[in-house]
């Protein structure tokens, strides 16, 4: 069954968006251009440190053409583009694609297996659609315009945990963050255990599936964590920044991002971590 969502877009009377058609276009493409460069890619280090392969750049290209080809009213903006014409497209009024073509560079040309593709539609400062593809596990995470999250199809919902923070599992990023909360959370260690994968897209999508509880992340950006922000809070999930705002913003700036399943670990989680005091 084809699903058709129609919505406002600026310059044009309406628009049609196939979730089965993304869905398609995403997988087909991460099963073709990733999967058999997987650890066979050479590496380079992009002006910020990061790592950049040609499976990123063989992606935003081929996802590129596919979606301004069939959603012509739309722009798109990729990782692996110009900061400043990530920023022109931003401040656009047309709908923007927003693509990391491969979140988990690193994991993916060491050969870890945890690295996935992330694309987000963004309408009028909000994002509208999110999906998240991790090839190797062949799990497509999905939330549509009317706010409804799956895996593979099927209905994707937080549960409720009925832990504590001292006995759940945390997604922490550290490297990100400021070295005093580091430091805290080193010194009195506040959570039963802690992982640290490497793809922020597919953390977000997990933590939904209900593989970890809690969540920390000190710097993401747009393309990082759209999607993936999008289909956990669809799920049910409870989200923000360290200062307290939301974690989505329509610009380029980095965000933190602190996350549980459910409002009583989030609670707690916050009150450990000092949200809203951290500005």
């Amino acid at each position: 069954m084809v699903i058709m969502y129609v919505f406002a877009g600026a310059g044009v009377d309406s628009m049609s968006y196939s979730m089965n058609y993304l869905q398609e276009i995403v997988i087909a493409a991460a099963r073709e251009e990733l999967l058999p460069r997987f650890a066979r890619v050479a590496r380079q280090h992009k002006v910020d440190g990061s790592v950049l392969t040609t499976a990123d750049l063989a992606m935003q290209e081929r996802l590129a053409g596919l979606l301004q080809g069939q959603f012509p009213d739309t722009v798109f903006l990729g990782e692996e583009m110009d900061a400043a014409e990530q920023k022109r497209l931003l401040q656009t009024d047309m709908p923007v694609w927003c693509l990391d073509p491969l979140d988990g560079t690193s994991n993916f040309a060491a050969g870890i297996p945890y690295f996935c593709v992330s694309l987000a539609l963004l309408q009028r400062g909000k994002v509208v659609l999110g999906l998240v593809y991790d090839p190797l596990r062949d799990e497509c995470f999905a939330a549509d315009p009317a706010g409804r999250a799956s895996l593979n199809g099927e209905s994707l919902a937080t549960v409720e945990s009925g832990l504590s923070l001292k006995q759940a599992t945390a997604l922490v990023d550290f490297k990100r963050l400021q070295p005093a909360l580091a430091v805290k959370l080193v010194s009195a260690i506040p959570y039963a255990s802690q992982r640290s994968f490497g793809s922020v897209a597919l953390d977000w999508c997990w933590l939904a599936a209900g593989r970890s509880h809690v969540y920390l992340h000190g710097r993401s950006n747009i393309w990082d964590y759209a999607a993936g922000n999008y289909i956990f809070l669809c799920a049910g999930g409870c989200a923000s920044t360290l200062e307290g705002d939301a974690v989505f913003t329509h610009e380029l700036t980095p965000r933190s991002a602190v996350a549980a399943v459910d409002q009583s670990l989030f609670a707690e989680w916050c009150a450990c971590l000092d949200v809203g005091l951290q500005a």
